[in-house]
């Protein structure tokens, strides 16, 4: 199926019954093995959905923008970070990814599962973009994987693997430190587990 992944999209989403998960999901856990070593300065979490990786990065040093195109997710996102204290940390941004430009380039731009309407790796290149020399762009996304045709598995256009993205890193201008593709099993809202096949990259912009 194809889809796109546009405002309305997004908003149906998070206004039917799978947002019920994603209010309450935890940071991903792949955030806090790569990205707790690093030190503190701006972020911005591109596509933020229900804030999880926002208000951690937030809990821990960063100053953040937190983007996405739905409204109904940023007010989850908003509110969850009222009650965690980090307000103050987190500048919430509704922004369509496929168009908008920062105001300021950041010393980690990270994304967690995000796909806007446009095509995934071009998106992914605009990420890297916003990256300052010295800093990290730190990808969590779906992984190209044979689904055989189940309906829970990620639309084809919304995944990619490690060498897809890392392909678009110009070996001059980025040094590689993590390209890979995991599969791990988390419960769901209903209690079945979920399987997710995840690819993960971190590079660091030369200076």
């Amino acid at each position: 199926m194809t889809h796109s992944f546009g405002e309305s999209y997004w908003e149906q989403v998070w206004r039917n019954g799978r947002a019920a998960a994603m209010r309450s999901a935890p940071t991903n856990p792949h955030l806090v093995q790569e990205v707790a070593d690093l030190t503190p300065g701006t972020v911005l979490d591109a596509g933020c959905g229900g804030g999880a990786e926002a208000i951690w990065l937030a809990e821990h040093g960063w100053q953040v923008t937190a983007a996405d195109v739905a409204d109904a997710a940023l007010a989850v996102a908003a509110d969850r970070a009222a009650a965690k204290g980090v307000t103050e940390r987190v500048r919430w941004v509704r922004a369509d990814l496929s168009t908008w430009v920062p105001d300021a380039d950041y010393d980690l731009v990270t994304t967690h599962y995000a796909h806007p309407a446009m095509p995934q790796l071009e998106f992914y290149d605009r990420l890297a973009s916003w990256v300052t020399p010295g800093g990290t762009l730190f990808v969590v996304g779906h992984l190209h994987h044979d689904f055989h045709g189940h309906s829970d598995g990620p639309p084809v256009e919304a995944s990619v693997t490690a060498a897809d993205i890392t392909a678009r890193l110009d070996p001059g201008g980025w040094e590689i430190a993590t390209a890979r593709e995991t599969h791990r099993s988390v419960p769901g809202a209903d209690g079945r587990t979920t399987s997710l096949h995840d690819v993960v990259v971190r590079a660091r912009r030369r200076p």
